[in-house]
């Protein structure tokens, strides 16, 4: 693959085979002319990334050249190549967009050396403008919705950070969006082309999760027909996420620990080591520093892992945000759902913004989801605060409709209000898909595994919702 595409434009035939010639051998794709019909004509059907022009062309100057072919390309350097006497205008070329110039007769070392610095500056701009969108598309409302002050100093660091190769240490509660975060590092990364390969290590059971991380060889335990791959080998050259890292078990963290100072490890029943190219990601919402205190996890793979803090703030610290996601989610909602929701009334609003939100954005995001579902037209606050459940399968899965958001009236414990929300919202997910597991997870937001857990937690049996048909 060429380094560059490079117009070199001169009326002295000897010249321009000469340089053809030195920037040909330095691995650059050229392409020459001799007028600027020619160069303009070349422009026109080839995407160059620098050109080449002398100053005086017969029948043009390159400044002139210059400006004609910056007003198609406009981020094309130009070097401008001129006699001793010229030096004046050369300087006048700068001014009006030229990256450098050189005297003739020049030396091949300094034409190459100016190529690629120049080639090196279009590339870092580049760059920064590409990052620079990335973030005015997150700030626009597309993957995480931000105008907090507080956020705006996340996104400023996953700019920064992204372009390194330091493992990411993300804490904050459920339902922050840590992996919203882990996904916008990796693709503003250089590895933002492979694979992003996420796992949540409370979800796998003990004796299942080193396969799931590193694979097994066939035969390594009973039912182990075939040798299989894991994450990491998945994530090779591209990014993995850990997810919940606070609940692996320890003799797994050993092996961990391993990977990240080695960059290999063993698939379960393999005896030759693996090596293993990712970026590491892992996101918590357990304080680490106290579950090393207690010997749940292990000090050395704690300061491992803690080389790049994230701290992501909880919703109720962020509420100017509130009005923006809220927004973000009627509109997603009303779409999947086919409804005419225009909105909330100032009510509704006014008692989101007093809430606290324990659940974060993915409570938030499963409250508006029930206001479109029921309301019509307009979300009240009888919607939001009161969102009572009528189904008639209530009775036979030990459901009765409840008021789960309620601030008016006696209040329940936060740990009841927040399980009776939490068992009318899987039932209503689940009645909504025909007691379908992998739509209803999807719906929820929840991996497979925890999704069959917080069925399991409130004693709800998913072949009661499954179609009879």
């Amino acid at each position: 693959m060429s380094p560059g595409k490079i117009l070199v434009v001169d009326d002295d035939t000897n010249l321009l085979e000469l340089m053809k010639t030195r920037v040909g051998t330095a691995g650059y794709d050229v392409t020459t002319a001799l007028s600027a019909e020619e160069a303009k004509t070349a422009a026109k059907s080839v995407a160059f990334d620098l050109a080449v022009v002398d100053m005086k062309l017969e029948g043009h100057d390159g400044i002139s050249l210059m400006e004609e072919l910056n007003e198609s390309h406009p981020e094309l350097p130009v070097i401008i190549l001129t006699g001793y006497g010229s030096i004046d205008s050369a300087v006048e070329a700068m001014k009006r967009g030229a990256y450098n110039y050189l005297t003739k007769p020049f030396d091949a070392r300094e034409l190459l050396l100016q190529i690629s610095r120049a080639l090196e500056k279009q590339r870092l701009t580049a760059e920064n403008r590409r990052l620079k969108g990335l973030l005015e598309e997150r700030y626009g409302f597309t993957n995480i919705i931000s105008k907090s002050d507080t956020m705006r100093t996340v996104l400023e660091a996953v700019s920064r950070i992204a372009k390194t190769e330091s493992t990411v240490y993300i804490h904050g509660e459920s339902g922050t969006g840590k992996e919203l975060i882990a996904k916008a590092i990796h693709l503003a990364s250089d590895r933002k082309d492979t694979s992003f390969v996420a796992i949540n290590c409370a979800a796998i059971p003990e004796n299942l999760l080193e396969s799931e991380l590193f694979g097994h060889e066939k035969g390594a335990f009973t039912g182990a027909v075939r040798s299989t791959k894991g994450l990491f080998a998945q994530a090779h050259d591209g990014t993995i996420f850990l997810d919940e890292i606070g609940d692996m078990p320890l003799p797994l963290q050993a092996k961990l620990l391993r990977v990240l100072e080695e960059r290999q490890y063993y698939p379960v029943g393999g005896e030759k080591p693996v090596k293993v190219n990712v970026r590491v990601i892992v996101a918590t919402n357990k304080v680490l520093e106290e579950e090393v205190k207690k010997g749940l996890f292990r000090e050395d793979l704690f300061y491992r892992i803690h080389v790049i803090p994230i701290h992501l703030p909880p919703l109720r610290e962020r509420k100017e945000d509130i009005p923006y996601l809220v927004d973000h989610f009627l509109k997603r909602f009303a779409e999947q759902t086919k409804r005419e929701v225009k909105g909330l009334t100032p009510q509704a609003m006014k008692k989101l913004m007093q809430y606290d939100w324990p659940g974060n954005v993915r409570e938030l995001e499963n409250t508006i989801e029930y206001g479109v579902v029921m309301a019509e037209g307009l979300i009240t606050d009888n919607h939001v605060l009161q969102t009572k459940i009528a189904i008639d399968a209530s009775s036979q899965n030990g459901s009765q409709p409840s008021a789960v958001l309620s601030l008016d009236g006696p209040l329940k414990s936060l740990r009841e209000a927040r399980a009776e929300f939490e068992k009318a919202y899987l039932i209503r997910v689940l009645e909504s898909c025909d007691g379908k597991a992998a739509k209803a997870a999807e719906i929820a937001g929840k991996y497979r595994a925890d999704f069959y857990d917080l069925l399991k937690k409130h004693g709800i049996k998913i072949q009661d919702f499954k179609s009879s048909d």
